[in-house]
């Protein structure tokens, strides 16, 4: 047996409003199960949120689930739809059954965020702040780096959303309300405040058109949030007349999260005089129960047992894994630091890799130099063979030879200074050039260590991908 959540009206889908007709029904009720954290179980393909009932046991209710399974992990709500409205028709039961199966499916979707079900309106990326809440002056970052902020539109309560996550944290989890008003403090920076959640949300955006379309969305759905709060208003106004009117056997009562999840004493004994009390007024009006009501329970008994079993199964499932998630981020976190240091050393090494064109600036200016000293150099020999000739072929000329010979000392001593600087020069080229030739081998080593590290992070990260979709 397959519930909807509330009555279809599609034309492909077979199920209607929940009735209960059958006297045995109404005698014991109909035990409903539902995921505790938005388990959207699709029995049908036009029906989106839909219920197993746990008539036979705990381990057929997974049979229901078609399409998805339960994306929470959570412990299962148990509720007695049937145990309050026994005494009504089986329009008032079925009304009461959809009325507690709407409540289950809202309060769990507020549980997780993630899993409303909804495809986002609009998406942007940007960073993230809150302000102090000690101080109210300062900006407090929520995430290391830009992630991305959407917008929502919850179908079940009929309100917009700016919703971001950081992996599986909710950073902003706010309802958009008419008297919100998103201000644009910068050119790439925007806050508002959000008077349920008492904080201010802070984005900085990449550009300024970016914030300009956000804010435009900000407004826009502000007025659609406007506009819906205006006509649920109408549609009470409208309906409040005949719900006066309703039924005596109708619940009227609202439903608390007592009265869902109860005490560990309400739970473990169903049948205790606390329960008598709670459904005395009811129960003036109800049909008489029938002789099997004492089997009954035991079978409530029974099913409240199994159900917490599978609970504490599930606990303990989730503990694990959460601790598994906080190992991984530690290593992510290592090997991040490690991805730092490395693209810092690559860094240091680019910048004496730069160096190496000064150097070869310099090599150059001091073969322009060389050049030029070998030229002078070739003009004084010239200009000492001239002269040689000269006091060789002239006597008269003795002094000038001896002049010019002194001369000639000093070039020749000149020539072994620059021959000298020379051969230094070529030893520093050498070393400048062995320096060079290992610091690109240094380089080649670091930038393939980097590489295989890119590797393995990659690696890792569709890894973790992989393995947080599984789960």
């Amino acid at each position: 047996m397959i519930l909807p959540a509330e009555p279809c009206h599609k034309p492909s889908c077979q199920f209607g409003p929940v009735q209960l007709d059958n006297p045995a029904d109404k005698a014991r009720g109909s035990l409903l199960t539902a995921a505790a954290a938005a388990c959207v179980v699709v029995g049908h393909h036009a029906c989106s949120d839909t219920f197993c009932s746990a008539e036979s046991s705990q381990q057929d209710v997974p049979r229901c689930v078609t399409t998805q399974t339960c994306r929470a992990g959570s412990s299962w709500l148990v509720l007695l739809a049937g145990r309050e409205s026994t005494a009504g028709s089986g329009a008032a039961a079925a009304a009461n059954s959809q009325r507690y199966t709407r409540i289950i499916l809202d309060s769990a979707r507020r549980q997780n965020p993630a899993n409303m079900g909804e495809q986002p309106i609009f998406s942007t990326r940007a960073h993230v702040f809150q302000i102090d809440p000690t101080t109210k002056k300062n900006w407090v970052p929520t995430s290391k780096h830009a992630v991305t902020v959407s917008y929502f539109f919850d179908s079940t309560r009929n309100v917009y959303r700016i919703i971001s996550l950081d992996g599986s944290k909710a950073i902003i989890n706010s309802t958009i309300t008419p008297n919100m008003t998103f201000t644009k403090t910068s050119q790439k920076f925007g806050q508002w405040a959000d008077s349920r959640a008492n904080t201010v949300y802070g984005l900085g955006f990449s550009s300024e058109s970016h914030l300009v379309k956000f804010a435009d969305k900000f407004a826009e759905f502000k007025e659609a949030a406007r506009l819906a709060k205006e006509r649920s208003q109408e549609k009470i106004e409208l309906t409040s007349t005949p719900s006066q009117e309703s039924a005596p056997g109708d619940l009227q009562s609202p439903l608390t999260s007592e009265s869902i999840n109860g005490t560990e004493e309400d739970r473990g004994a169903p049948g205790t005089p606390q329960h008598s009390e709670a459904r005395a007024e009811p129960s003036q009006n109800a049909l008489p129960m029938s002789h099997s009501s004492s089997s009954i329970s035991k079978h409530w008994e029974a099913e409240l047992a199994a159900l917490k079993g599978n609970n504490a199964k599930l606990t303990a499932a989730l503990l694990e894994s959460t601790a598994n998630v906080k190992q991984w981020k530690q290593q992510l976190a290592a090997y991040q630091e490690e991805a730092e240091r490395l693209h810092k050393r690559v860094t240091e090494l680019e910048c004496v890799s730069g160096q190496t064109t000064v150097i070869k600036s310099q090599k150059t200016e001091l073969n322009r130099t060389i050049e030029e000293l070998e030229l002078a150099l070739k003009a004084k020999e010239e200009e000492l063979e001239s002269l040689k000739a000269e006091v060789e072929g002239a006597n008269e000329f003795k002094f000038q030879k001896d002049s010019l010979t002194q001369k000639l000392k000093e070039s020749e001593l000149r020539n072994q200074t620059l021959e000298a600087q020379l051969s230094e020069l070529e030893q520093r080229l050498e070393s400048s050039q062995q320096e060079r030739e290992a610091c690109q081998k240094n380089l080649r080593s670091l930038l393939q260590l980097l590489d295989s590290k890119i590797f393995e992070l990659t690696e890792l990260r569709d890894a973790l991908a992989k393995m947080m979709e599984s789960s």
